[in-house]
């Protein structure tokens, strides 16, 4: 790989050496399953943060990181930050090893090292942007040692657009890994796994109380939930395809999704978000699985006046901006609206996918602007415009809301870390949003208070008034940079 094609090369100059290096297959079905949008991409974390999650967060698991030592260090110190308390291999290279093809051996070598079937069920190797930008060949890597799995994957950030999308990416590739194992004979039982039991798969990282939530919910339609994609160890892949349908709750998983698809299940989008949103949804799996017009009213009259009740209990009266890449923002902005919030725009990172459909037409019906694979550009454009009493979104435009005077909450930590789904969802987000907006008047006074402060004519401390510029001195800066933008301009032709 030539020196140009390194970390700072750029995406399309990576694009195009990872074809030439024989990875235009992997470059093809990335494209197809994550289209990038409009602009480049979102901006976001390293994408490969979200495969590295997906394996630190299963049983038995090992993963081995191939790419940069920069790279290397920040997704580790990112996964102990996330608390994920379990040791990452790291491969390391130099141009060398990168050129010869040294690198592979090692990789392969590691992979031995680490495949002790006393420890782990499988082993995820994942390539960064270096080496699938090399062409490094992990689909030569053994299947399987001594009875453990291996998955060798390709997450680059010049090809993967999100993090979370990344999650599918690892996730999509031990499903097809244990639909194989499935249909060539018999598989780990697994744990509590009930037979004869119908059950429905939840595609998509869910607030922990929420899959029983959804639980109670099919229980009056003789359905129960399966293991949620991603899995929380290997078995967990068998069931989750022995489901009667894959509901794609988070619908930016296509290569989880076309699994299910080869396995033969049926696969509804949207979640049970809301009164309205739940009822759909109701319906939707009970179209999917032959489930009784009796079953299914029985499900709705054991939901749907609770859900309505908590709504009603904890009303919202807000104007409130969504924005994210954790892939619920739909979803989120329909229970707010069917709190009684005016949600004028949501914004997401995330693909528009068929699955999402439901939800965007739910909203847009109602005034919504849906922003698939926005910018943070277009999210605070958004906020500024509107002028909501609330802005939920990521850490700048919280950052960038809060300077404003705008009350803001993060939606990763504040918003995904509550239950979307049934009555316990109605009922989550009123108590922040009431709490954030009573907050208003006293942002307005901490603006007024530090007008000036820190920002390019006011930075520093201890100014009792605003610096004054030496006379002359903004004139003569402008002089200079004109100067020297044309002597650039002359020697460039």
């Amino acid at each position: 790989m030539s020196e140009a094609a390194g970390c700072h090369g750029g995406r399309e100059t990576l694009e195009a050496a990872a074809r030439a290096a024989g990875k235009s297959l992997v470059m093809d079905e990335l494209a197809r399953n994550y289209p990038r949008g409009p602009h480049d991409q979102p901006q976001s974390m390293c994408p490969a943060f979200g495969s590295l999650r997906v394996g630190l967060r299963m049983r038995r698991v090992a993963t081995i990181l191939s790419g940069s030592a920069c790279c290397v260090y920040g997704l580790t110190f990112t996964s102990h930050f996330y608390g994920a308390r379990r040791s990452v291999g790291y491969v390391p290279f130099n141009s060398e090893t990168l050129v010869t093809g040294k690198l592979f051996e090692d990789i392969r070598d590691a992979v031995h090292a680490t495949a002790k079937p006393e420890e782990v069920d499988a082993v995820v190797v994942i390539n960064l942007c270096v080496p699938t930008a090399s062409g490094v060949p992990l689909d030569l890597l053994p299947k399987q040692i001594d009875g453990v799995r291996v998955i060798g994957i390709d997450v680059p950030g010049f090809g993967v657009p999100t993090h979370a999308e990344a999650k599918d990416v690892l996730a999509g590739a031990m499903l097809r890994y244990a639909r194989g194992e499935a249909e060539a004979g018999p598989v780990a039982r697994p744990r509590q796994m009930v037979e004869g039991e119908r059950s429905v798969a939840l595609i998509g990282e869910l607030f922990p109380a929420d899959p029983m939530g959804v639980g109670a919910l099919l229980a009056p339609m003789g359905l129960t939930v399966a293991p949620q994609t991603p899995a929380r160890e290997w078995r967990d892949l068998y069931a989750a395809l022995d489901c009667e349908v894959a509901a794609a709750v988070h619908p930016f998983y296509t290569a989880s999704i076309r699994e299910f698809r080869a396995a033969g299940r049926p696969v509804v989008g949207s979640g049970p978000v809301g009164h309205d949103g739940t009822a759909a949804w109701l319906e939707a799996i009970a179209r999917a699985t032959g489930t009784t017009a009796a079953q299914l009213d029985a499900a709705k009259a054991r939901a749907l006046p609770a859900i309505r009740a908590a709504l009603e209990a904890a009303p919202i009266a807000a104007r409130i901006t969504v924005s994210g890449y954790e892939g619920s923002e739909l979803l989120v902005a329909r229970l707010l609206m069917e709190a009684g919030a005016e949600v004028p725009y949501v914004g997401t990172a995330c693909p528009r996918t068929e699955w999402s459909d439901a939800d965007r037409d739910w909203l847009e019906s109602r005034g919504t602007h849906v922003q698939y694979r926005a910018s943070l550009e277009q999210d605070m454009a958004a906020m500024r415009e509107v002028k909501p009493d609330l802005a939920l979104g990521t850490t700048p435009l919280v950052q960038k809301a809060k300077e404003l005077g705008i009350p803001a909450l993060y939606f990763t930590n504040m918003v995904s870390a509550r239950p979307l789904f049934g009555a316990a969802g109605a009922g989550s987000m009123a108590g922040i949003v009431a709490a954030q907006t009573r907050g208003r008047e006293r942002f307005s006074r901490m603006v007024s208070f530090f007008e000036g402060v820190g920002t390019p004519d006011g930075a520093g401390y201890g100014f009792r008034e605003k610096p004054v510029d030496p006379p002359g001195f903004r004139d003569r800066q402008r002089k200079l940079r004109a100067a020297k933008a044309k002597a650039e301009e002359s020697v460039g032709t």
